[in-house]
């Protein structure tokens, strides 16, 4: 990664889009410490550490922003959601997926109907958010009273969703002028930022002369190096179907006759089923952020089984992952028109006939692909919880957040490493 970057810097050209990418990072986090007007952050920061998993976990998303109130506090995660909703919706309905299809036209139309749909999902999480912080007492009363408590109200909901309006803006140009990939690189910003907090967590458990935390500190250190490599390895991975071209002259050429391959990766819907999962299992502790059942009730028992440090927390959440990574999968290949693809440029697989047979071997390897995915996300994302519960250390990072860093990381190293390749630069791949 190293050698990626030291390569990269040697090209003036690429050079730039480098520093402007940082620029662009840094006027991020400077964004992200420009508190709202008529918040009190303590307040929401206690809030927080009591609202349960989702909380914590937008928390993470934002770079800590979302605790302390600032300028980027609702940071890209509307522009993600509208995002996934738009991708699910291509499929679902016919315009939007005749859009899709359309080339590079159709594409800048989707881009347009996403960023309407992020203006709306801010606007609706900044009012959510507003109501947050008046239930926590995050607004002092006497900005309440009457046209004045309207005022501040629109205040902060226009700060909220204008903050996210500069980030989308911000994530584009990084992707005419920069690197490319704005919007996961500004994410990964964010995530990163939250290190010194991990890092501060451990020092604190270290100074207090534990015998256990001596070893348990060293043993997390090991860990986040083998969750990495685990996940690098598992991005990485792939199965191969080999599929042969027959032979077919055209004219007097004579075209196809060789072997190649379909390259399904083992790790084919990233983080999205987490997510996903994430979102659905973190819907009923946010409720009782906003509304505390009484002691001993039916709801506050149903309310405690979606607990962070609850075991059915981790089950259900287990359960959920494997279940949105199949259905995102599905959506996204569709055994069928592959097959159908091979006929047409005259491809087979070995030993399995065109047609219906081919789509079925498809679908079985893709079955199983899709499995071993789901429970390699599945393990990322509730080993955390577990080691938590253990070991009673609570670390800033969760699994899920590793996973979006490492695949962001391994992202921009091969655009780098296909930037300096269209360049013709001597050595970089020994």
């Amino acid at each position: 990664m190293f050698q990626t970057i030291r390569n990269a810097l040697a090209i003036p050209e690429t050079r730039k889009k480098l520093l402007y990418t940082l620029l662009i990072i840094v006027i991020f986090r400077i964004g992200s410490a420009i508190p709202v007007p008529f918040l009190d952050p303590s307040a929401l920061k206690a809030m927080i550490e009591s609202g349960g998993d989702f909380l914590g976990y937008l928390d993470v998303m934002t770079g800590g922003a979302f605790a302390s109130a600032t300028l980027f506090a609702m940071s890209i995660t509307p522009y993600i959601n509208a995002s996934i909703i738009i991708q699910l919706l291509t499929v679902a309905i016919p315009p939007l997926e005749r859009l899709s299809k359309e080339g590079e036209e159709g594409r800048k139309k989707i881009a347009k109907i996403t960023r309407y749909t992020t203006f709306a999902l801010a606007l609706l999480q900044g009012i959510a958010y507003y109501f947050l912080a008046r239930n926590s007492g995050a607004i002092s009363g006497t900005y309440m009273a009457g046209k004045t408590g309207f005022f501040v109200a629109c205040v902060i909901v226009v700060t909220f969703v204008a903050g996210t309006a500069v980030i989308v803006w911000l994530g584009e140009r990084i992707n005419e002028k920069g690197i490319g990939n704005g919007i996961s690189i500004i994410l990964f910003a964010g995530i990163i930022s939250r290190g010194p907090n991990m890092i501060g967590t451990l020092v604190t458990y270290w100074n207090m002369n534990n015998p256990l935390y001596y070893v348990l500190i060293p043993l997390i250190a090991v860990i986040f190096v083998l969750i990495i490599a685990f996940i690098v390895l598992m991005t990485n991975a792939e199965r191969r179907i080999p599929v042969q071209y027959a032979k077919r002259v055209v004219g007097r050429k004579m075209y196809g006759g060789q072997n190649s391959h379909i390259p399904i990766k083992v790790s084919m819907s990233g983080v999205m089923p987490i997510i996903f999962a994430s979102s659905f299992v973190s819907i009923p502790g946010t409720i009782a952020a906003f509304f505390q059942p009484a002691e001993g009730s039916f709801w506050k028992g149903f309310l405690d089984i979606f607990n962070y440090t609850s075991i059915w927390y981790g089950i259900i959440y287990f359960v959920l992952i494997i279940g949105f990574n199949y259905f995102y999968v599905a959506i996204q290949y569709n055994p069928i028109e592959i097959a159908n693809n091979l006929r047409k440029n005259s491809g087979a697989i070995p030993g399995i006939r065109p047609g219906k047979p081919t789509s079925d071997f498809i679908s079985k390897v893709l079955s199983k692909i899709t499995f071993v995915g789901a429970i390699f996300l599945g393990i990322i994302a509730i080993f955390p919880i577990i080691f938590t519960n253990v070991s009673g250390i609570n670390i800033a990072i969760g699994g899920t957040s590793i996973l979006i860093v490492v695949g962001v990381a391994l992202e921009t190293m091969r655009t780098l490493e296909s930037q300096i390749t269209m360049r013709h630069h001597k050595g970089f791949l020994e």
